[in-house]
């Protein structure tokens, strides 16, 4: 437990942001699992759904959830199965 009023602070806040980027880690995780579950059956459909993937990923690089380079091999992954 923290002792100095700082330290106690700091957890606050970490722990708001905490719940931030899990929601944000979610949303991004539930985009790229539509796009992957489309994949496999409806191309047309997954390439629709395609740009709210990379919107959600662009979005968790940008609040830091995530590094620039898991992103892009994300992406290019997501477009090499919709082609």
């Amino acid at each position: 437990m923290p002792i100095s009023a700082s330290a106690k602070k700091s957890l606050r806040v970490s722990l708001r942001k905490r719940i931030v980027n899990d929601a944000r880690r979610k949303t991004m995780r539930e985009a790229v699992k539509n796009v992957t579950k489309l994949a496999k059956d409806n191309k047309a459909e997954a390439k629709k759904k395609l740009s709210e993937a990379y919107k959600a990923i662009d979005k968790a690089v940008k609040r830091g959830v995530m590094k620039k380079n898991t992103a892009a091999r994300k992406k290019s992954r997501l477009s090499k199965m919709t082609k």
